[in-house]
């Protein structure tokens, strides 16, 4: 698929290929690129503490992984009947206090290490709408639909998303010095902030990481200014379509993805077909005959690249 009006994008400074071991934080989006990685087989890891929205909210929690700061039950709270941490995603909430607190750290060992391994990171931020707990006068990165009278909200400066960037760029090369970093800004709108409010929030974040001069790739830019209609946007028309990532991702494969890889996701994407295929006889010899090929075809991959298994 191509368009008239197409965004030139430069390739990327940090190719990622089959040796690459990638760790993706940030917004929903960042999830989609990642379900692609995953699709294709590279290895990828992704927001280990779920989705998280805003600059200080990453970098917090990439602080504590790189530091081994681990939560204790001062970091929790009880609310509607379940246990929570106000710097993850809901998802990682516990009925149980001690799991929660034990699986946070579980996660904060695990992250650690995924960093030290990592060759890529890629951050992609959502907002810089942030809500501050005036109770303690903390930034949070989940309300956990805590009452919102006990927040406050705010939009964070650029100069402090300027900070922030680099305070994560710090803590991620202090322990890993050759880590690449590459940023792209969610091209989902958060419309609940306001419309004008969302392109502000939007503004201020490109304009950070465009003063500090960082590796980019526009996913925002490609959804507004490329895919200008209603089919490239989900029925919430908030959130791009399917269509709209697999355009967005064609665009990183043809400027992030090295080209030595693209044989390779041929034969990944021939066999995940392969994979998904549904007979309508099960048990005839021709079946047998192609599952057995899928085989064949997944074991001789396997031999080539032993890191890449189904």
């Amino acid at each position: 698929m191509k368009f008239r009006t197409e965004i030139p994008i430069s390739k990327s400074k940090f190719p990622i290929d089959y040796n690459s071991k990638i760790v993706s934080f940030g917004s929903c989006f960042a999830e989609n690129m990642a379900e692609k990685l995953s699709y294709f087989k590279f290895q990828n890891t992704c927001n280990p503490f779920g989705i998280l929205f805003h600059p200080l909210a990453i970098e917090k929690i990439i602080s504590k992984a790189v530091n081994l700061e681990f939560f204790t039950k001062k970091d929790i709270f009880f609310h509607d009947e379940r246990w929570h941490c106000f710097d993850v995603h809901s998802d990682l909430s516990n009925s149980n206090e001690a799991e929660l607190v034990a699986n946070l750290n579980k996660i904060i060992e695990l992250t650690h290490q995924k960093i030290a391994e990592s060759t890529h990171f890629i951050i992609t931020y959502g907002t810089s709408w942030v809500y501050n707990n005036v109770d303690n006068n903390t930034i949070v990165a989940n309300c956990h639909k805590v009452p919102q009278k006990q927040f406050s909200k705010e939009i964070l400066s650029v100069a402090t998303i300027e900070k922030s960037i680099q305070n994560t760029i710090g803590f991620i090369q202090k322990l890993n010095p050759n880590c690449k970093i590459i940023f792209t800004i969610s091209p989902v709108r958060h419309i609940k902030d306001g419309f004008v409010e969302n392109q502000r929030s939007k503004a201020h974040l490109i304009t950070a990481i465009q003063n500090l001069q960082l590796e980019y790739f526009p996913s925002y830019e490609i959804l507004m200014d490329e895919l200008r209609d209603y089919r490239f946007y989900a029925e919430d028309m908030l959130h791009p379509s399917q269509l709209a990532i697999d355009y967005i991702w064609d665009r990183f494969f043809e400027t992030a993805i090295s080209e030595e890889s693209h044989t390779i996701m041929d034969e990944v994407e021939s066999i995940q077909k392969g994979l998904a295929h549904r007979p309508f006889n099960p048990d005839s010899e021709k079946h047998k005959k192609f599952l057995s090929n899928l085989k064949q075809k997944m074991n001789t991959l396997a031999l080539k690249y032993p890191k890449i298994q189904f």
